[in-house]
């Protein structure tokens, strides 16, 4: 069995797969006091995870509630549904949206009328709706981390010439040192996004859910595929766009569950020319254009070269996906726009509810709750 493994290991990790023909594994070697990436260094991620969970926890319940205090973020009552073993029954067990006939039949076993029970799901599925308090803590917790790593990655890299000419970035690839900024912008932000899946089960779950397990697993392959060949110059820059605008976008759903609709229109709105400037230009057009096209002038293209752009090219269908809802949402922002509330206002669309200030609209007798899902990354 050991034998197969080591075969099968040799197998994936021949040089011809992952590197340019005359180049492998043997050139990242330390050698002259330089230091290469390796993938044992990959393991330190897991414990940094765990320390951000921990720090999450803390941070949540000490430096966000003072925050949300401070910014009088407040709970709205809730009417909680009377106890009843039958509906509870089929609310845990079945569904929470309860078919007509299933009403129906549910108001024969529980001798109510159809009302009383349409009306008790309706509260039971309220009292489950994440609080104002809790979306405030994540969000505050998320801003926290991307506006520092955003500021760390900058500083890690103004000074670099391939942050200016992006070919430089493939400058005598694949000897590339590593700079001990690079390994610590690396292994932070790959521990910060395996924390992200290790607490998936406990945060606030959007409708993009399933579009979000595919961008942080792409994410956390991507950065790490790109540390194990030494594609670091790029993933860096890659990291450095995607933190670009999330912290914007943490910040506006902060000033959204406090109440300032006016700010959280106004950042949401430079949150959404950052995303398209970041995500829809500078990445496929610099960043993508650069691992995809310039490699090809210097080297035949190998199975990582497609495998490193794969990921890429699936990240940035993502982007599209989310910039879609991005702007859909950004123009009902726009003044002379008109809100125009939906029947089932009550229902979680997606990461967030953002509801525009009113004063720069025509609303009709109440506003309509937007929603929007967060990007990557």
């Amino acid at each position: 069995m050991l034998t197969w493994l080591r075969v099968l290991s040799d197998w994936i990790w021949q040089d011809r797969l992952w590197f340019p023909a005359g180049l492998g594994w043997a050139n990242l070697k330390d050698r002259d006091g330089q230091v290469f990436a390796k993938g044992r260094d990959l393991w330190v991620i897991f414990p940094i995870a765990v320390c951000f969970l921990i720090i999450r926890q803390i941070f949540e319940r000490t430096v966000a509630v003072q925050l949300a205090s401070l910014l009088r973020v407040r709970e709205k009552p809730r009417v909680r549904a009377a106890p009843n073993t039958t509906l509870e029954s089929y609310f845990c067990n079945a569904s929470k949206f309860p078919s007509q006939s299933s009403v129906e039949e549910l108001t024969k076993q529980s001798a109510c009328s159809v009302r009383q029970v349409q009306r008790w799901f309706r509260r039971r599925r309220n009292q489950e709706r994440p609080s104002q308090i809790k979306k405030f803590r994540e969000a505050c917790w998320r801003f926290t981390f991307y506006v520092l790593a955003f500021i760390a990655g900058l500083g890690a890299l103004i000074d670099k010439p391939w942050f200016y000419d992006m070919e430089e970035m493939w400058n005598g690839f694949p000897t590339l040192p590593l700079l001990p900024s690079q390994y610590w912008y690396y292994m932070i932000e790959l521990g910060f996004y395996i924390s992200l899946l290790f607490s998936v089960a406990t945060d606030v779950k959007r409708k993009d859910f399933k579009e979000q397990i595919v961008h942080h697993v792409a994410t956390i392959l991507l950065i790490s595929f790109s540390w194990l060949v030494n594609y670091i110059r790029a993933g860096t820059l890659i990291m450095l766009v995607h933190d670009a605008s999330d912290y914007l976008l943490e910040s506006a759903k902060m000033f959204n569950y406090a109440g300032w609709r006016k700010t959280c229109n106004y950042i949401f709105i430079l949150f959404a020319a950052v995303f398209i400037l970041t995500r829809l230009v500078i990445l496929p057009f610099w960043i993508i254009h650069t691992t995809w096209v310039y490699p090809l002038t210097l080297y035949p293209p190998f199975f990582g070269f497609y495998f490193f752009n794969g990921l890429l090219f699936v990240l940035q269908c993502l982007h599209i996906f989310w910039a879609g809802l991005i702007l859909r949402m950004a123009i009902k922002f726009l003044p002379g726009n008109v809100c125009i509330p939906k029947p089932n206002h009550h229902r979680v669309v997606s990461w967030t509810e953002i509801e525009p200030s009113p004063e720069p609209y025509t609303t009709l007798h109440h506003h309509h709750h937007l929603n929007l899902s967060k990007t990557i990354y």
